[in-house]
């Protein structure tokens, strides 16, 4: 009698379990009411030939042009599959994004915009990578549609800015068509502009990550709102998200470093200030070395001060929820089953 090792996992998903995961479409909408009926029926003709079960969330962000009354409509007709979030006012793109997961029931989240410009043709691509065992499928809108100047270009140079800042090279950290296993979008809340950032977070804790060319149409109904400014809240985002990556669970690193760099430097320069009185008898509290040594080392000590106190916020917070400081892929559970 042997005994032969038996293996459970709890991911990822066995290549059968791959191809049969349910698909929860999220769309946010924003005074889309032409795009609104075009947009389902094209969902329908992209996704039922998969044969998977699908649902599509719309999340209507205070429109005030009929939008949601036409989304109820396509609610009513089509209860298998459609879904309506109303929000109480408008929000925000990724304050309606985290609604639309929250209320989504599936195992891969499909993100996309409601304005016809991402095409729901492209999503049955976003999931193929996603049978083939990435985590997180990226949309890249290499030949896109937009406004060279206020748009495409100021993008282009955030694309590079996150890539470089967070380490996750995308082409395109704009396009919302992206397609999510859940656990990915697990573990952290959205707002601001964060929704961009998820692919970030995703690579924080290890998510495999890959990205496919998509289509870009040029809008046909409506105006954008989005311009210059979004570039500016894009970049501030991106301290915070640089942040969170980098010094979340220490931020002992980040304050104690700039303490140690400020302190030091104002140690170095009250040193000079000691020596040059030995050797020259100049005068030290007059000059205005002195003043600026004696700011950077109150500023190290405070920085250093800070530094503790957020290491025991981080510690509280994690054992207060008992939460783990690490990331689970999956887990082999090893079992006895005896062969003869």
């Amino acid at each position: 009698m042997m005994k032969k090792a038996r293996v459970q996992k709890s991911a990822p998903l066995s290549a059968e379990s791959q191809k049969h995961f349910t698909v929860s479409v999220v769309i946010p909408i924003f005074n889309e009411v032409k795009s609104v009926p075009v947009l389902h029926q094209k969902l329908h003709e992209a996704i039922s030939p998969l044969g998977k079960e699908w649902e599509v969330v719309f999340v209507d962000d205070g429109s005030s042009d009929g939008s949601l009354q036409a989304l109820e409509i396509l609610a009513a007709k089509d209860e298998e599959h459609t879904r309506v979030v109303a929000l109480r006012r408008n929000f925000g793109q990724t304050a309606a994004i985290s609604a639309g997961i929250d209320h989504s029931n599936g195992e891969v989240i499909v993100l996309m915009d409601g304005d016809l410009q991402n095409d729901p043709a492209d999503i049955p691509k976003l999931l193929a990578e996603i049978e083939n065992g990435y985590d997180l499928v990226s949309g890249w809108r290499k030949d896109r549609k937009d406004n060279f100047i206020t748009r495409t270009f100021p993008s282009r140079i955030a694309n590079r800015l996150i890539s470089r800042v967070t380490g996750v090279h995308l082409h395109d950290y704009g396009c919302t068509l992206k397609a999510y296993r859940r656990e990915v979008l697990t573990g952290f809340r959205l707002y601001g502009e964060m929704h961009r950032f998820i692919p970030a977070y995703a690579g924080y804790v290890g998510a495999r990550i890959t990205e496919v060319v998509v289509r870009h149409h040029p809008r046909l109904y409506g105006k954008t709102s989005y311009g210059l400014e979004r570039t500016v809240k894009v970049v501030l985002d991106l301290f915070t998200v640089r942040f969170m990556r980098g010094y979340v669970h220490k931020p002992i690193y980040l304050f104690g470093g700039t303490g140690i760099l400020f302190g030091g430097t104002g140690t170095l320069g009250l040193l000079y200030l000691l020596a040059r009185k030995l050797i020259q008898g100049s005068g030290v509290v007059n000059s205005p070395i002195f003043l600026l040594s004696a700011l950077l080392l109150v500023l190290g000590v405070q920085a250093m001060l800070l530094g503790l106190i957020a290491e025991m916020m981080v510690r509280t917070y994690h054992e207060s929820q008992a939460k783990p400081i690490y990331n689970v892929r999956y887990v082999i559970h090893p079992g006895d089953e005896r062969e003869s």
